[in-house]
């Protein structure tokens, strides 16, 4: 295997709201939504309790993690490039960062982690739900102290703007200007906090979050000029 495509970890997280409803948010937390969503732009008559059912689960401090897929690079036996995935979920968001934690500490702090935008979303997130949930933050998320070249996190986005910080591009847009198949058929972002709660599937949602693990690789590929991996060469484990 190139040399440049070892030990790096692709994922993705799936997020939700912190509670099913705004009412069931203590009053403390009910001051601070109210106090942030003052600044948001708002549809005529749009009530705090309908911004919190689509944009919570945005926020770390009003959100959680309901999903966390993860994919590596692997050689087969006559030296094809393949993806091997898994996901970690469950109701219980300690237990499922548990089980991520402990994969992280198994592969070792020289891991470098690899996701879409996730120098500005999920490794803070998961970051700060760790810490929510009372959980040490393994060292490969532990930035305290660290300086900027010492952190080895791998940002497609970031890979992808060259510098230029003027607009985001999503990894729909990449992955359809790179020809690479994604998991949109299943759901999309904006469906999860509803599919979770009103259907309780779990699954559903961390078969689309393996999809975007699976695109991010396939991205990273052609930004480093390799070709895509073979559909099957992509293997998919039980979750946790």
């Amino acid at each position: 295997m190139n040399a440049g495509l070892n030990n790096i970890l692709f994922l993705d997280i799936e997020t939700v709201a912190v509670s099913e409803n705004y009412s069931q948010l203590d009053d403390r937390l009910k001051a601070q939504w109210k106090r942030k969503v003052g600044f948001f732009k708002r549809e005529e008559n749009q009530t705090d309790e309908d911004l919190y059912n689509t944009r919570a689960g945005i926020y770390a401090e009003f959100g959680k993690i309901v999903s966390i897929a993860v994919g590596l690079l692997v050689e087969n036996d006559t030296g094809e490039l393949g993806l091997r995935t898994k996901y970690f979920t469950s109701h219980n968001e300690a237990q499922l960062l548990t089980g991520f934690k402990q994969l992280l500490e198994k592969l070792g702090p020289t891991t470098r982690l690899c996701a879409h935008n996730g120098k500005e979303f999920d490794f803070p997130y998961i970051s700060r739900r760790m810490l929510v949930n009372s959980i040490m933050l393994p060292e490969v998320l532990d930035l305290s102290g660290k300086k900027p070249w010492d952190i080895q996190h791998i940002d497609t986005l970031e890979l992808w703007k060259f510098g230029d910080y003027k607009h985001y591009t999503s990894l729909d847009l990449l992955a359809a200007l790179f020809n690479i198949p994604t998991s949109k058929g299943v759901m999309d972002g904006s469906q999860v906090n509803q599919v979770y709660y009103k259907e309780g599937d779990l699954k559903k949602i961390s078969v689309y979050c393996v999809g975007d693990v699976v695109a991010v690789a396939q991205l990273y590929l052609r930004l480093k000029g390799q070709p895509l991996i073979a559909e099957k060469n992509i293997t998919h484990a039980e979750n946790e």
